[in-house]
């Protein structure tokens, strides 16, 4: 190549890259950060918006079974019911024990941020911190502490199965199995090819996991917009789910966020950006909807608008006790709603 090729080859290059560099620089300017500009979505889009939101009312298929009650946090994140009934909730830096009316029976301060906790048979209280588990006792005394996993660690999800406990790291992006004396045992979901295992998409800080009674630890995997099947020695058995706009996926950019597993095998999901708690036969077949952002947050348009403002990040957390009642915790207004089937109220 003669010395002039090269020279014209680098002007070309150049100039190249200053177009770029104005493109980039315009995008930047004409972005408004503030909002002052106003809504740039077409009419269009805000309509569909406003289609999704709304739900038919005949697929909704549960009410309030009580008024709901306050958390007294401010910032609530995970929830718990324990097999008599008892009402467990994490926040703040602590946690705090409420009865089936609402009344706070116990607190405790646990020193950290817990973002998930979940009540064994036996009473003991295993909290996920940011990085590590802590557990407690009926009284909330502190019975251990486990090892810590790291600064990237971020602990979102446990569940008790016979000895096992598993654990949903966001943060890592994997499921740590341990023993009940807080040994690790084991590691799912990690990508491995050669196992077909393509690995958890977790844009956000909402991860979750439950096992349910055909033996196998189904876990949220958001960013792909299903719920997978895993053995305890980490084979990917099956999945259901897929990304949709209609009321039976899931929309969005990571959902669902959380989910719990009915005694009869069927599955509550919750939903962020747009506010939906929906059930799953256990196969994965869409069921109902307990509740949508009309009934989570209110109505009318100024309240779904709110909606969509404030709920993009954050997502609510669900359980379900022995009658199948409800709990929804509203991680907004940190308070916990209960929902039971329409018929039961009859």
């Amino acid at each position: 190549m003669s010395i002039r090729s090269q020279k014209a080859r680098k002007i070309v290059f150049f100039v190249f890259v200053c177009i770029l560099l104005i493109v980039a620089v315009g995008a930047v300017v004409m972005f408004d950060t503030t909002g002052r500009s106003g809504n740039r979505l077409s009419d269009e889009f805000q309509y569909d918006i406003e289609e999704l939101a709304s739900i038919d009312k005949e697929l909704i298929l549960y009410e309030e079974f009580a008024p709901p009650f306050k958390t007294g946090l401010s910032q609530s994140r995970g929830i718990a019911v324990d097999v008599s009934g008892r009402i467990y909730v994490a926040g703040d830096r602590g946690l705090r024990v409420f009865d089936e009316r609402g009344s706070k029976i116990a607190e405790a301060n646990v020193g950290d941020t817990p973002g998930c906790l979940k009540v064994d048979d036996d009473g003991d209280i295993y909290a996920g911190l940011r990085n590590h588990i802590e557990v407690y006792d009926e009284q909330l005394t502190r019975k251990a502490s486990w090892q810590e996993l790291g600064e990237k660690a971020v602990l979102t999800s446990i569940d008790i199965y016979k000895s096992d406990v598993f654990v949903a790291d966001a943060g890592n992006r994997v499921v740590w199995r341990y023993d009940k004396n807080g040994q690790l045992a084991g590691e799912i979901g990690k990508k491995d090819e050669d196992r077909n295992i393509p690995g958890f998409v977790v844009p956000s800080p909402y991860f979750d996991l439950a096992v349910a009674k055909d033996g196998l630890l189904r876990v949220a995997n958001p960013g792909r917009h299903r719920i997978e099947a895993y053995t305890f020695d980490g084979y990917l058995e099956l999945w259901w789910g897929e990304w949709s706009n209609s009321i039976e996926g899931f929309c969005g950019c990571c959902n669902p966020v959380n989910f719990t597993i009915m005694e009869n095998g069927s599955f509550i999901t919750c939903e962020k950006g747009l506010l939906r708690v929906k059930i799953y036969d256990p196969q994965g077949n869409f069921v109902c909807v307990v509740a949508g952002p009309e009934q989570l947050l209110g109505g009318g348009d100024d309240e779904l608008e709110r909606t969509f403002g404030i709920s993009v990040t954050q997502g609510f957390d669900v359980a379900v006790d022995s009658r199948g009642h409800i709990y929804v915790l509203d991680t907004i207004n940190n308070e916990i709603k209960i929902f039971s089937k329409i018929e039961d109220k009859q």
